[in-house]
């Protein structure tokens, strides 16, 4: 298996599992990695963390580069790395990138498609396609643009150079750095603290956020997609139950419905 797949208390834990290729993105390991944000979504995992195995010193080296076509476009659309930065983007529950050791190449882009990466010291983030000569796709640059200051995406894709834990902090790509030895122990509390959410809440807020953030200007249709996705929270049994447990001062049970 190229990735591990376990699940307690509504939280999901996809571990890569390939540490003789540096966990890189293979076809193989993106399928997995496909098929289990499926069973997970089936299963109805409330929070998924993304992390390599504990130790490792590279999350993972990015592409195989073995894989990558020649004389074509090696990053198309129907790619299974694109299809699986976009299973983690459509994901109805808050995906969580853990962070112990460097990132390099598209896995950066994949932790920016994650809705919250944590790291440690220990964690940086390069991107190297100037490394390479990789002809790096626009829906990518997109993410990155959407993610980072312009001029922050300029130097890393100018230098290649990794960005350091303490830098990905300040420019964005970390929402928190903490100690390694603490890195396991924030990352499922903050997990279990958002699984204890209404989980219908989350899946409309995350949808929201990814509609509006790929569409630029807003149109009368995505407006009124979202103004759906909202109807379909306020007029749910969780809304209910969510008020009549603030009103009652307990807490809620929430069903997703």
């Amino acid at each position: 298996m190229f990735i591990l797949l376990e699940h307690s208390d509504s939280i999901g834990t996809l571990t890569f599992n390939q540490p003789a290729k540096r966990n890189a993105l293979s076809e193989a390991l993106v399928e997995e990695l496909i098929a289990a944000l499926t069973d997970f979504q089936q299963a109805g995992i409330r929070v998924v963390v993304i992390r390599a195995a504990p130790g490792a010193s590279v999350w993972s080296s990015g592409h195989d580069i073995s894989e990558l076509p020649q004389g074509q476009d090696p990053l198309p659309y129907t790619d299974s790395f694109e299809r699986a930065l976009r299973a983690v983007k459509s994901f109805p529950a808050p995906v969580i990138a853990m962070v112990h050791g460097s990132v390099w190449g598209v896995a950066t882009d994949l932790i920016l498609s994650c809705d919250i990466a944590i790291g440690d010291e220990t964690s940086s983030f390069a991107v190297t396609p100037a490394n390479i000569g990789l002809a790096y796709n626009t829906t990518g640059l997109l993410r990155f643009m959407r993610r980072l200051p312009l001029n922050r995406v300029k130097e890393m894709f100018f230098t290649s150079v990794p960005v350091t834990a303490a830098e990905a902090a300040t420019w964005g790509i970390l929402n928190h750095l903490v100690e390694a030895p603490e890195l396991e122990t924030f990352t499922y509390d903050l997990a279990r603290r958002i699984a204890a959410k209404a989980p219908l809440v989350l899946t409309v807020v995350k949808e929201q956020l990814r509609i509006l953030a790929d569409a630029s200007p807003i149109t009368s249709d995505v407006f009124e997609r979202i103004e759906a996705l909202r109807e379909s929270v306020y007029q749910s049994s969780d809304y209910l139950e969510g008020i009549r447990a603030f009103q009652e001062k307990r807490g809620p049970t929430f069903t997703g419905r």
